[in-house]
């Protein structure tokens, strides 16, 4: 067992880590930037470590800072949370070439998910359904011009290095291709220091859906489900739930082995994220992410598992706590993410909270950092906490969320909380319709108009 575990993260990700260390008696050591000098993280670890200024890049993004504190501190493993280093293969290694232990899979499985043509390529050969698309990355305009052709539009052009949304254009005609192509790569190339794009096919109405996987890295692995991400804002996921509204036991039984059964083929370690486009009964994979989702509280929920305790259990050598037979879905569960911005426009709006109160009462969980007087600073990402509820079905978890929202007090800066309790009057919503576009054609007739 390890004695103590660094959590090379900040705010409600690094929170959630050191509360499942506590419990499992393992100490930790918080590291910070000196603008996060006063964050909740630093202030409920066993011990903190000042590893630069506030600039990611040059703290919380600084290995060398990362390693000498685990040295200074004695900690055995780093637990990466989201985000930050969680999915960078040579921070992996650095990490095992100091004889220290990385909370997640191989440097070697993250590396090669983290090219989406090579994690295509894998995942393919490994009986996971894809999306018809370019062989590898296309060189230049002309091939894409001809590939578009030949599969038929709507295309989607997407940096080969890309996440978040960024280095991805549709070309709905072949006439929109070069500006799709050239933008795509230009995206990119300032994004991720790599042009390399590749093409394909764009589906006009599909959801996104992930499947939870786990494994032991041993060839043992499960699959936790799935989790419907629809509703999204830039490519970025806004509301998520648990099971996914629209998914048949048959499909999720289906899917979910194939799932397992891909990443028990090669011994990956860990919890990882199977994203997929569905649509019409069908499943596309998108990609896979090698860490631990900012939506996991929701299967969590569902299946009542603590997956970052898993997490630490897998790393030290230990079998998982649960068996495929053992794992049933119990109830509905949804996520929301409350980020400190300024609405119709989504720009952030960091500033000091001079009033916070987390919702309470039966299947609601408020992970957040904040705290009164606390000053949410400019140099990181705008989500300021995640409110989960979970009910016996989908009508009990949205009353709950509704009543839940109206509880919640965030004062002294602005947030998001007034676009969830505007999506929850929505008919969608409550039948579960929609799929990835529906949030941003809502926005440009609802909330972005007054």
């Amino acid at each position: 067992m390890f004695d103590k575990i660094l959590v090379a993260n900040r705010g409600e990700i690094a929170l959630r880590v050191i509360r499942a260390a506590r419990e499992m008696g393992i100490r930790t050591v918080a590291v910070h930037s000196t603008a996060d000098a006063d964050a909740m993280h630093v202030r409920m670890a066993d011990e903190s470590v000042c590893i630069g200024p506030p600039p990611g890049s040059e703290s919380y993004l600084s290995i060398p800072s990362i390693i000498a504190a685990c040295e200074v501190t004695g900690a055995q493993a780093i637990h990466p949370g989201y985000g930050f280093l969680s999915e960078n293969a040579n921070f992996v290694q650095i990490v095992e070439d100091h004889d220290l232990t990385f909370i997640g899979p191989t440097a070697e499985h993250i590396r090669v998910m983290g090219d989406k043509i090579t994690a295509k390529d894998t995942m393919k050969a490994l009986g996971v359904p894809c999306v018809p698309g370019s062989e590898g990355g296309v060189p230049d305009l002309a091939a894409a011009k001809a590939l578009g052709d030949e599969m038929g539009y709507p295309v989607i052009v997407k940096a080969t290095a890309g996440g978040g949304g960024r280095g991805m254009k549709v070309a709905q005609t072949a006439a929109d291709m070069e500006s799709a192509f050239l933008t795509a790569r230009s995206e990119a190339k300032a994004a991720f220091g790599n042009d390399e794009v590749y093409i394909e096919k764009y589906l006009t109405t599909p959801r996104h859906i992930e499947i939870q996987v786990f494994g032991d890295g041993k060839g043992r692995a499960v699959h936790l489900g799935e989790r419907d991400c629809s509703l999204q804002r830039r490519h970025q996921k806004v509301f998520e739930e648990a099971p996914g509204p629209c998914i048949t036991e048959e499909e999720r039984a289906r899917i979910g082995k194939i799932c397992a059964d891909a990443v028990a083929k090669i011994d990956y370690a860990g919890a990882g994220t199977i994203e997929f486009l569905y649509e019409k009964g069908e499943f596309y994979f998108i990609e896979m992410n090698t860490r631990l989702q900012v939506e996991h509280p929701v299967t969590e929920a569902i299946f009542g598992v603590d997956l970052v305790q898993e997490q630490i259990r897998v790393a030290e050598g230990l079998p998982m706590s649960f068996k495929q037979e053992d794992l049933k879905i119990n109830g509905h569960a949804i996520e929301v993410r409350i980020n400190a911005e300024k609405l119709p426009t989504f720009s952030p709006r960091p500033g000091r909270i001079t009033q916070f109160h987390a919702p309470g009462g039966l299947g609601v969980r408020m992970d957040s950092a904040l705290y009164d007087g606390y000053s949410i600073p400019p140099y990181y990402d705008s989500l300021i906490g995640k409110l989960i509820v979970h009910g016996q079905d989908r009508a009990t978890a949205l009353a709950r969320l509704n009543r839940a929202l109206g509880e919640l007090i965030v004062d002294g800066v602005d947030t998001t909380v007034p676009l969830f309790h505007a999506l929850l009057q929505e008919a969608d919503i409550h039948s579960g319709d929609y799929n990835i576009h529906w949030l941003e054609n809502w926005l440009k007739t609802n909330l972005q108009n007054g």
